[in-house]
């Protein structure tokens, strides 16, 4: 476990806790606390590196028979 969180880190998690963390502010700031849902589905993302990788969401169309 402790290997997924250290490892492979690239643009788009370091992406995706920086909008986690914009989130959580503007939910203190605004006094709106719906954006702490989105933060924590951001903060999610990046810490079990799910999602759309840096490559993107290309299906593997590799077709071997």
């Amino acid at each position: 476990m402790k290997q997924l969180f250290f490892t492979n880190w690239h643009f788009m998690r370091y992406l995706r806790v920086a909008i986690a963390f914009f989130l959580f502010y503007n939910a203190y700031e605004t006094r709106q606390w719906f954006f702490i849902v989105f933060g924590f589905f951001f903060l999610t993302q990046a810490l079990f590196n799910l999602g759309c990788g840096a490559i993107g969401c290309a299906v593997n169309d590799d077709k071997k028979k």
